[in-house]
């Protein structure tokens, strides 16, 4: 929500001095890049000249010699619908709002987040790093070709003697004229690239000009090495001038042996060669921190150049086709020299797009470093990156990536680097359609870009496209930069990235939340797919934490709420106080690592507040079906967060600057004997509210005492075996006979059944005990639980013990279950009755699988302890006069019994059926 210092607010058109603000987020802070470069300067010319590379002057012929003219317009038209589709999704996300400076980097990492957008950031980073020295390496044979000693043909100066010192020397040469230029600025960049823009241009009129003014003649080719090391005997190409048998002999496919490498070509390897040569779509975009206006530079800049270098492509294949026969185009990739008015002037345009290309990609690349440096996604290892002129220049990064470029060229042949460079930029280029997809998906209101020539079908098609053409090109290139990408995200997320950024996922999420929540229809319940929904009343959380992760393993994949009631009136308030604490709680959840929601309520009085919680928490079919409550003693409450390892120790990871500690955002434990929030009659009433509304009801006391390992999230692993004990009747009214069958006892059993299967609980021993009647014989009622047990498929020891008053209890009138304290039986004698059921379950507790006296004494080994009691909990009397009597019941009936959890359940929660 906008807020007084919401960033919507920097949008005004005046401030409050009447000093207009700058558009499209074009200001910064002071040091950050001045933006002046227009639409020509910044995205055309770049990505002509890198959609151009050296690729529009050496293989044309490559491509119309051996797939063809029909199969190489058909090879263009799909790498161009592969290239628009990205270049679609570019222009939505550059629209939808300001850009900054990074280019892709900044629109796949404030879409997807820091982890997935840092990781093919750096990969893009990367793989311009290696264009670049993949360019200059061309460069470099490029002259050698001509001015080398060793170079071949008749003709050439041979001035410069060859080898990998003298090329690495060139190369290294050559860099320093490029890093030069780019750390001079963008504006000295854009200069630079408009006169190799003038020189390209010019070239490549004189060729489209010597195809019509040049006529037919004869071209002699170098002579090809033969099988045996002999040379073949020479051969002529032939420039035909406009000829329709030329055309006609060029339409189809004559794939043979690449005469460069003395590979067979096919259709794949002719493609991957003409698609790596146009993956230049992003050069515009990388300059988005300096252009005047990105958000309509980059999608107008972006599609100019886009058409423009697609005509100059149809235009080259179908003159190549008309006029030079297939011998020739096969034979000669550099043929243009060959039939150019001026063949020197060919040559300027092969330097002047390998000196661009490495350009855009050095200046690309530090652009792409620089915001990975601000975003301080990777520490201090990009820290120089950050470095910046008083201009802006971010000359620090174009030295850490000129450094990088510099190592690369060490390696001399990078040959086969071009395919991961390729791989590398479709990596980016998918990212940004699955970006645009995933806003387009999410439907975000705010998503609303003015370019509109786009769908979540044209954003899909470029996530296929851009994945089927890195595994068409390099599968191990494609491979391994998924697997490096993977690995990036989870350094990324093990380190922890900024929040602020507003991830689509969250959106996605939440969209697909509520598609499904409308789809979950609670008409459709069934009680084979029942599961505990819990809704756990916490007034003070320092307290409560075992009970907070106990609660959290009962849940079983069910809905787990924290609810918290606030006491206050609003009317008497300036701002409501609960909205400051939902920060607090959602941090105290993250910190006991459960999985719960926070619902906070403000309230008169905790009954009223708790009312709101169980009627208005949640939401479809995902409402909260099981109140908790933690037990209403004298006992004095402890402080777990002093104890707990997970709030005594610093949080993984650094704490926000100015963030306060989790132990200050909630008040230390009441004092013993101060007054409470709720007062008992309220607690009572407040059980009786819930049972009212249909929920079941979970009193849990001293869960403090709880081994530690078995609230761990671990295996439970222990060598002290554990049981956990049910009592599935009403001790305070026992019966005997089919007691056990009731819908509160089977409840009972299905809570412990769940608990058995967390895995901290897996090696505790299930025992359930029953109280035999007075007139039942012995192994009668064990044996119909048994046979429900095998019914219900839950594995538990099975225990009969006497219960001294059910004879006494059976003689009497039939009283009704909520009025147990109404019948003949005073208080003395519920009194008694409660003290003997106590000792009667503490008597039971102690029995091991030793015997009565539990383990023999000098054996050296500890008999299994109950860990965990469940015990059945008796409705609240009618008259609520009466709830003072009840509340001390079941405290005398669960008194030093250790961990236990008194249950009433009011759902039928078991099935026998598939």
């Amino acid at each position: 929500m906008a807020s007084e210092n919401s960033p919507l607010l920097a949008y005004r058109l005046l401030g409050e001095e009447g000093v207009s603000f700058p558009a499209n987020g074009a200001g910064g802070p002071a040091g950050a890049p001045a933006r002046k470069l227009s639409t020509f300067l910044g995205v055309v010319v770049p990505t002509v000249l890198s959609m151009f590379s050296i690729v529009v002057f050496l293989r044309i012929g490559f491509v119309v010699g051996h797939a063809g003219l029909l199969q190489a317009l058909a090879m263009l038209l799909v790498a161009y619908v592969i290239l628009a589709l990205t270049v679609l999704s570019v222009c939505a996300i550059a629209t939808n709002g300001a850009v900054r400076g990074g280019g892709a980097y900044f629109m796949i990492s404030r879409t997807l987040g820091p982890e997935v957008g840092g990781s093919i950031g750096l990969m893009f980073y990367l793989a311009n790093v290696c264009g670049c020295a993949v360019s200059l390496l061309g460069l470099v044979e490029a002259i050698l070709d001509v001015f080398g000693a060793d170079a071949s043909g008749s003709s050439g100066l041979r001035v410069l003697p060859q080898g990998y010192g003298w090329s690495l020397l060139y190369g290294s040469l050559l860099l320093g004229l490029v890093g030069g230029v780019c750390t001079l600025g963008a504006g000295l960049y854009a200069r630079a690239s408009f006169l190799t823009f003038l020189l390209v241009s010019g070239s490549l009129a004189s060729v489209l000009v010597s195809f019509v003014a040049v006529g037919p003649r004869d071209i002699p080719l170098a002579p090809r090495p033969g099988p045996n090391g002999s040379s073949l005997p020479p051969q002529v190409g032939h420039f035909t001038g406009f000829n329709s048998s030329t055309l006609k002999a060029n339409l189809d496919a004559g794939y043979a042996k690449d005469y460069t490498t003395g590979a067979m070509m096919t259709f794949a390897s002719v493609f991957a060669v003409l698609f790596n040569g146009c993956t230049g779509i992003m050069a515009g975009a990388n300059m988005s921190g300096e252009l005047k206006d990105p958000s309509r530079a980059i999608p107008l800049g972006t599609i100019v150049a886009v058409a423009y270098t697609f005509f100059i492509y149809i235009l080259l294949f179908f003159l190549s086709s008309f006029t030079c026969d297939r011998v020739l185009l096969q034979e000669d990739y550099g043929f243009f020299r060959a039939i150019s008015l001026w063949p020197p002037l060919v040559l300027v345009g092969i330097y002047a797009t390998s000196f661009s290309a490495s350009m855009s990609s050095l200046i690309g690349a530090s652009r792409i470093l620089h915001a990975l440096a601000q975003d301080d996604l990777f520490g201090v290892v990009l820290a120089p990156a950050k470095v910046v002129s008083r201009g802006g220049n971010p000359w620090g990064a174009v030295l850490y990536s000129w450094a990088l470029v510099q190592l690369v060229l060490l390696a001399g042949k990078l040959n086969t680097l071009a395919a991961v460079v390729t791989v590398f930029y479709l990596v980016a280029y998918a990212a940004v359609d699955l970006s645009c997809l995933s806003l387009e998906w999410a439907s975000a209101p705010n998503f609303r870009p003015t370019f509109n020539l786009f769908s979540w079908h044209t954003c899909l098609l470029g996530v296929a496209s851009c994945l089927l053409m890195m595994f068409l090109i390099s599968p191990g290139a494609a491979g391994g930069s998924l697997l490096l990408m993977g690995l990036l995200s989870a350094l990324l997320t093990a380190r922890g990235g900024p929040s602020s950024w507003g991830y689509v996922s969250q959106a996605l999420l939440f969209h697909q939340v509520r598609k499904y929540l409308l789809r979950l229809d609670v008409r459709k319940d069934h009680v084979k797919f029942w599961r505990p929904q819990l809704l756990l009343l916490v007034g003070n959380p320092r307290g409560t934490l075992p009970l907070l992760r106990l609660a959290n393993q009962l849940k079983k994949g069910g809905l787990y709420v924290l609810g918290h009631v606030t006491l206050g009136d609003l009317d008497s308030l300036p701002s409501d106080p609960v909205q400051p604490q939902y920060g607090a709680w959602l941090s105290l959840v993250d910190r006991a690592q459960v999985k719960a929601f926070v619902d906070l309520t403000l309230s008169p009085s905790v009954r009223q507040g708790a009312q709101h919680l169980l009627r208005i928490s949640g939401l479809g079919g995902m409402k909260p079906n099981t109140l908790v409550l933690g037990f209403y003693d004298d006992a004095a409450p402890q402080d777990h967060f002093l104890t707990d390892p997970a709030f005594s120790e610093p949080a993984d990871g650094a704490q926000e600057a100015g963030a306060p500690a989790l132990s200050t955002l909630f008040p230390p434990p009441r004092a013993p004997g101060s007054p409470r929030a709720l007062s008992p009659q309220d607690y009572v009433a407040t059980v009786a509210d819930a049972l009212k509304m249909n929920k079941n009801v979970v009193l849990a006391r001293a869960c403090g005492a709880l081994p530690p390992e078995r609230l761990s999230r671990g295996s439970g692993g222990t060598s002290q075996l554990h049981h956990v004990d049910v009592w599935p009747l009403n001790l305070l009214r026992p019966r005997g006979g089919p007691g056990y069958v009731d819908v509160c006892g089977l409840f009972l059993l299905q809570m412990a059944t769940i608990l058995g299967m967390v895995p901290a609980w897996h090696s505790a021993r299930l025992r359930i005990f029953l109280c035999l009647g007075p007139r039942e014989a012995p192994g009668a009622a064990e044996g119909r639980l048994r046979a429900l047990l095998s019914q219900l498929r839950i594995r538990a020891e099975v225990r009969e013990v006497v219960w001294g008053e059910g004879a006494a209890s059976e003689e009497q009138e039939e009283e009704e279950e909520g009025d147990f304290v109404n019948g003949r039986r005073g208080d003395a004698e519920a009194e008694a009755l409660a003290c003997s059921a106590n000792a009667l379950v503490r008597a039971q507790q102690g029995r091991g699988r030793g015997g009565p006296g539990g383990p023999e004494e000098g054996d050296g080994e500890v008999g299994p302890t109950t860990a965990l009691t469940f015990l059945y909990l008796p409705r609240p009397p009618a008259d609520s006069a009466r709830y003072l009597r009840y509340l001390a019941l079941l405290e005398i009936l669960s008194r030093d019994l250790g961990p236990t959890l008194l249950i009433h359940g009011v759902t039928p929660v078991t099935c026998t059926d598939l």
